[in-house]
């Protein structure tokens, strides 16, 4: 298993704490232990530009998952095959925002952009009502399961 955190942001973050998340991510939706997930972390500007590049939206925005190997979760019994997930790429700076407005942490809300954009690379999306159900029910259980405390609200639209 190989989870790389890569902090360009300018702001401090608990890389290891990111690292401890996505380790748990990866047990608990049973993928492959040889299973490759990148976490960047950028400032405003570089954000704004991945969001123009890979979505065509203006502005910055808190989360961009962008999927290597399509992997899709595991099962109890049969794990998924053994690949990159992808690469996630957050902005602190978003984050601090959302948790002011949401009343959490900092470190809260880049724990939550990571586990959104952790299912999106599986292939989890929000576009109508069920989906969004599921996916964010799935978010909020194993956010609480990793922190050991009820997850904080969702910022995330």
């Amino acid at each position: 298993m190989s989870i790389e955190v890569n902090n360009e942001s300018g702001m401090e973050v608990d890389a290891e704490e990111l690292t401890r998340l996505g380790r748990y991510l990866i047990e608990a939706l049973y993928l492959h232990p040889q299973t490759d997930l990148s976490i960047l972390l950028v400032d405003p500007a570089a954000m704004e530009t991945l969001h123009i590049e890979w979505l065509g939206e203006d502005g910055p925005t808190d989360v961009i998952s962008i999927p290597m190997d399509e992997l899709r979760p595991g099962t109890p019994g049969a794990q998924a095959s053994a690949g990159a997930l992808g690469d996630l790429a957050i902005c602190p700076q978003v984050a601090a925002d959302q948790a002011s407005a949401g009343g959490h942490s900092t470190l809260d809300e880049i724990l939550l952009l990571a586990t959104h954009g952790t299912l999106h690379l599986l292939g989890y999306d929000h576009d109508d009502e069920e989906s969004r159900a599921e996916m964010f029910g799935l978010q909020r259980a194993l956010l609480s399961g990793f922190l050991g405390r009820p997850a904080p609200a969702e910022t995330i639209a």
